[in-house]
């Protein structure tokens, strides 16, 4: 697969990321403050994001659609310096757009599903971004590890984001991706844009420790044995007497 096509996928895939999943908030009226159906409603937008996208473009480029995410590919070694360059642009890309699609249908006053900083402490929302950020990636890199879980990996994925907004939403808006918080800060202005910075460096910094923390982990873990070629079936033999040339000659 070309590096284009993959970075096509992913500006797509975050396009659709920041457009249903911020654009639920908005539609629904989501408020960190109150934890009713919208609440719920929103975190399982960007978990069910993550399922159809996973299931979708995965097999082009992987799904990240976040730059954490991608980080953490890098320092595994999984992906290289010029692909983690050319992914991360096309998901600022694609969340770029994704925030002019939202500013086209709702009124920036609605903050467009931006995040926002904790009790107005800036340490406090960098320390809560960092953890969401590690458990997703951390959930990330432990079921892609195994090729045996890739039927899996996108619901798993997709509950695991779900389970940090769940968390999350109440103290941030949750963010756990640079892209998704930059897109729509450009277009809602004001204190999103300023603050939009912690919620770029916050899920870089999670994203690096889980990395990290997991290649410690698992390193002497046996890698997964490949799948046992199944041998081809042997051409079958006819069994039975036969007849001689000499058996033939003599009936004549």
């Amino acid at each position: 697969m070309s590096l284009l096509k993959k970075c096509i996928a992913e500006c797509i895939g975050t396009f659709v990321l920041v457009f249903f999943g911020c654009g639920t908030a908005v539609a629904v009226q989501c408020s960190g403050m109150n934890p009713n159906a919208a609440y719920l409603m929103t975190a399982l937008a960007f978990g069910l994001v993550i399922v159809a996208m996973a299931y979708s473009i995965g097999n082009i480029s992987g799904c990240h659609i976040n730059p954490a995410v991608s980080l953490a590919m890098l320092i595994s070694k999984k992906m290289t310096g010029k692909e983690f360059g050319a992914y991360v642009g096309s998901q600022f890309i694609g969340a770029i757009i994704g925030g002019a699609f939202l500013a086209m249908f709702f009124d920036r006053n609605t903050g467009l599903g931006t995040n926002g900083v904790y009790a107005n402490d800036i340490w406090a929302t960098l320390f809560i971004e960092i953890i969401l950020t590690f458990v997703f990636i951390i959930a990330i890199l432990g079921v892609t590890s195994k090729i045996s879980n890739g039927s899996v990996a996108g619901i798993v994925i997709g509950l695991t984001l779900t389970l940090v907004h769940i968390f999350g939403i109440h103290f941030t808006g949750t963010s756990v991706n640079p892209a998704r918080s930059f897109g729509p800060a450009i277009f809602a202005g004001g204190d999103a844009f300023v603050n939009v910075w912690i919620f770029i460096i916050a899920p870089l910094v999670g994203a690096a420790l889980a990395a990290f923390v997991y290649n410690y982990l698992s390193d002497g873990m046996p890698e997964e044995a490949p799948a046992e070629e199944v041998p081809a079936p042997s051409v079958p033999v006819k069994s039975g007497p036969t007849r001689s040339n000499k058996s033939k000659k003599r009936r004549r």
